[in-house]
């Protein structure tokens, strides 16, 4: 493989490349670092698919690279099927920089090859992605997002016909057919007048959106509840200039609550004026939507990331005070509500299981197997949770529950195979209007749920080292942790370290460490599938919240580098 300087100035000299980007790039002529960083290497498949900086080169996102991929991911499905091309691909896209512009261009290259696409007409979450490729019967799809990144990134995710994104090997397949395609002359594109003369570009829409929305309020468990108390609560919602805006209130308001949206974040825009870092897990997100709901008394806040696949909230506690939840916090309320529910209407299967990954809380093992459910633990990334509902619809054997990530992401049913924050706001709002009905609120709920199963704490430490050297870096702490670990970490022995790298448990080998401790304590070491981070996930259970952070606080120190 050519060198970071000649792929440079391939790019400089060659006729497929438009002279815009041409002109972007001589303006970093004398910026030998930021070459080698455009040009060092290709973007990669990782837990989250193509993700990185608004950029010309190879290891940004650009029409170049957006259409590399696509031909390669178009040659791997024909390879795959030969009806590939009439089943086709569904193509959607979210409110960031360039996103329609890519989503256009995935389209043009997979009908220059004679697939079909069923494009959305205008920007759609995630996970009615997920869904439109199952509803549909497409070969496989793309949705153009980078999730929760600040603006100047965008990304390529790529998904299979079961509506899962492509997991292992899957990715590592289509990233060689990728790698065998010719930037410069090995991608064909076919104009959109030609492709809707043809027949191949297919425009979608409403029809979608009602099934896709009429599916994730089914989810909903006691419907005559809600109908009696949705308008008892008040909640605030806010898309984060992001797609949430039609499916969720439209979802709320169908279900009988009558949300108010943030009207400083309502509208899509790929800048995020108001949230730089659009993520729900931070708590800063929130000012606008805690502000509004101060002003109108409301008992919850709830966001959703730009592609409305992850949802976070805040509770208002009894004495007023907001209360942010955690990905933790959120799934092992939901956990409880669903399996209780389950219980109580005779519908808990003997053979249900939930889906956790190995960095989520253990509260939700304790929590499963005390009404019989089986537990299974995956690899972080939600395409493997969506792996094992696939596994069992095609099998028969097992009754897929509840899926859930530490991350924000929740499924409670099958009708997508990733995370939804369609179906996760409505259920959760159907728990708050019926705790509230009960004179308890989500705080109030969880606390009995600490009371019932011990004080469960977890926290995510994440560490950004930028770039080439930053990635040496990660490698480096992956190393010293794998190879001269401790025998005991915050007073705690080391009782079982599971390397995934060595494909352990019926998983795929995946660059993660996790460390059991005793005294039901644990954490886990991964980088960072889609950014450039190494994150550390830290878990213990104390007798009462002030042991349990002590306990962390402790665990963290001994563990961090530098700290």
């Amino acid at each position: 493989m050519a060198d970071y300087k000649e792929r440079y100035q391939q790019w400089l000299t060659s006729d497929a490349i438009d002279e815009a980007t041409k002109e972007e790039l001589r303006s970093i002529k004398d910026d030998d670092k930021e070459i080698q960083e455009r040009f060092y290497k290709d973007l990669e498949f990782g837990t989250g698919g193509l993700r990185g900086v608004i950029a010309a080169g190879t290891n940004r996102m650009n029409v170049y690279t957006v259409r590399r991929a696509t031909q390669g991911l178009v040659n791997y499905l024909i390879k795959k099927d030969p009806k590939a091309k009439e089943k086709g691909i569904a193509v959607a896209y979210d409110s960031r920089h360039m996103s329609d512009v890519f989503a256009r261009e995935t389209a043009a290259v997979a009908n220059a090859s004679g697939m079909k696409a069923y494009v959305f007409e205008s920007l759609r979450p995630t996970p009615e992605l997920s869904f439109a490729i199952r509803t549909l019967g497409c070969k496989g799809g793309v949705v153009i997002t980078a999730s929760h990144n600040p603006s100047k990134y965008n990304g390529y995710k790529a998904y299979w016909e079961d509506g899962c994104q492509v997991p292992p090997p899957m990715d590592e397949e289509i990233i060689d057919e990728v790698e065998k395609v010719d930037l410069f002359d090995g991608v064909r594109a076919m104009p959109r007048s030609e492709a809707e003369a043809k027949g191949l570009y297919i425009e979608i829409g409403e029809d979608i959106d009602k099934k896709f929305i009429d599916t994730a309020s089914d989810m909903i468990i006691d419907k005559e509840a809600v109908k009696k108390y949705a308008k008892d609560l008040k909640i605030v919602y806010t898309p984060l200039h992001g797609t949430g805006r039609m499916p969720v209130m439209r979802a709320l308001k169908q279900a009988g609550f009558e949300p108010v949206i943030v009207p400083s974040q309502e509208m899509p825009d790929g800048d995020f004026p108001t949230c730089p870092y659009p993520n729900p897990e931070v708590l800063s997100v929130f000012e606008p939507a805690q502000k509004l709901a101060d002003q109108i008394g409301a008992d919850i806040c709830i966001a959703t990331d730009p592609d409305a696949d992850r949802m976070g909230i805040l509770v208002r506690t009894k004495d007023g005070v907001f209360h942010q939840f955690t990905g933790n916090m959120t799934g092992t309320l939901l956990l409880s509500y669903i399996l209780e529910a389950r219980k109580k209407t005779d519908t808990l299967p003997k053979d249900g299981f939930i889906v956790k990954t190995i960095v989520s809380t253990e509260m939700a093992r304790a929590i499963a197997e005390s009404y019989g459910v089986e537990v299974r633990d995956v690899l972080t990334g939600f395409k493997f949770i969506g792996q094992q509902i696939t596994n069992s619809v095609n099998t028969g054997i097992g009754h897929y529950l509840f899926g859930f990530e530490e991350s924000y992401g929740y499924l409670c049913g099958t009708y997508a195979r990733d995370k939804d924050s369609v179906s996760a706001v409505l259920m959760i709002s159907e728990m708050a209007a019926i705790y509230k009905a009960k004179g308890m609120t989500l705080v109030d709920a969880l606390e009995a749920l600490y009371k019932k199963y011990g004080y469960y704490k977890e926290e995510t430490i994440s560490l950004t080292f930028e770039g080439l050297e930053g990635a040496d870096k990660i490698r480096d702490l992956m190393d010293s942790l794998r190879n001269n670990h401790k025998d005991s970490y915050g007073g705690l022995k080391v009782q079982v370290l599971k390397d995934y790298s060595k494909g352990i448990d019926g998983l795929p080998k995946s660059n993660v460490l996790r460390f059991t401790l005793e005294d039901n304590c644990w954490f886990c070491v991964r980088p960072s599938g889609t950014e450039p981070k190494i994150k550390f996930y830290f878990g213990v259970k104390g007798k009462d919240e002030k042991e349990a952070e002590t306990m962390i606080e402790t665990l963290k120190k001994d563990v961090l580098p530098n700290a």
